[in-house]
């Protein structure tokens, strides 16, 4: 086997970009949380986008690696420690066998990302490795391929490129800005909330609660109405819908969502900014603001293209 874990973490798992393509037969498609910083891990240790990374909540997994690897450790800050050394952030690092991964104190940020430069050979189910409602467990082990080649350490003895330095900076301004509202786009029900509502959803400020986890986000704030009885057919959401509950509360739909829902559906946070979303902490207040959805596309598009080259 490659790694192990000798320490259980809170919700830790395996993921990737997820399993799309199959909502309709009721399968959530899952992966990373704040996916920019899965895919920046990658991208720095040279893999495909979409290799399976570990993703860690605090208190996090204590990982022991049972060859030598090059890792790479992106998201939150941990205060990641390697034998109980202090190890770098979006930087690659050399393992080895016998080498022990241990986060100390969650500094910035909800999620980390343990980026491998090995493949995991593990059973996939529907194309993808990530994990739905299961969670890394004590005494597990995941078998990466053999990494003790001069491939690994050629990597990690090299500084980061200074395209990736560029593309880092970038991505810690997108995800770690706290500052910046979150941006929508209207979802069906939109029309229906009342003037007041309305005005609550984009002027007032709202807040992550403690009800705060992979499938969604309780968030605390104005009691929202509609024109109209809260009573829908069910219909898809994503990644990102607005739900209105029936008591006037928002949740946000994150990785691990349902496929069909039958609150009202008030709008969509855009893609660019799911991950920054992701990373907000429990008590982290914020406000929404209205974009459009060629304005999400474009802004989508410009970041993923920094990513492929």
């Amino acid at each position: 086997m490659s790694i192990k874990i000798i320490k259980k973490g809170l919700s830790d798992s395996i993921q990737d970009y997820g399993r799309y393509g199959y909502q309709h037969l009721g399968i959530q498609p899952s992966g990373s949380m704040d996916f920019f910083s899965a895919w920046l891990a990658n991208k720095i240790l040279g893999n495909d986008l979409n290799n399976p990374v570990v993703e860690l909540h605090f208190p996090s997994s204590q990982i022991l690696f049972e060859n030598n690897y090059t890792i790479c450790i992106t998201g939150a800050n941990f205060v990641p420690v390697l034998n109980e050394k202090s190890i770098e952030l979006n930087e690659p690092i050399q393992v080895h066998k016998n080498d022990v991964l241990s986060m100390l104190q969650p500094i910035k940020g909800r999620t980390s990302y343990v980026g491998i430069n090995a493949k995991l050979n593990e059973p996939h189910w529907l194309g993808s490795h990530s994990y739905s409602k299961q969670t890394i467990l004590k005494d597990q082990q995941f078998n990466f391929s053999d990494n003790n080649s001069s491939q690994a350490i050629d990597i990690s003895q090299t500084t980061v490129s200074k395209s990736n330095k560029s593309l880092i900076e970038e991505v810690q301004k997108l995800v770690f800005d706290h500052n910046s509202p979150i941006r929508l786009i209207p979802g069906p029900s939109w029309s229906l909330l009342t003037d007041s509502s309305l005005t609550a959803l984009l002027k007032k400020s709202f807040t992550i609660t403690s009800q705060a986890n992979r499938m969604g986000f309780n968030l605390m704030g104005t009691k929202l109405n509609l024109n109209v009885q809260n009573n829908f057919l069910s219909s898809a959401v994503t990644r990102g819908t607005l739900q209105l509950l029936p008591n006037g509360e928002i949740i946000v739909l994150m990785a691990d969502h349902q496929t069909i829902g039958g609150y009202a559906n008030l709008g969509q946070i855009i893609l660019v900014d799911l991950p920054r979303f992701a990373q907000f902490k429990n008590g982290q207040s914020f406000n929404f603001e209205l974009t459009s959805l060629e304005k999400a596309s474009q802004l989508y598009r410009n970041i993923y293209e920094k990513f492929q080259h």
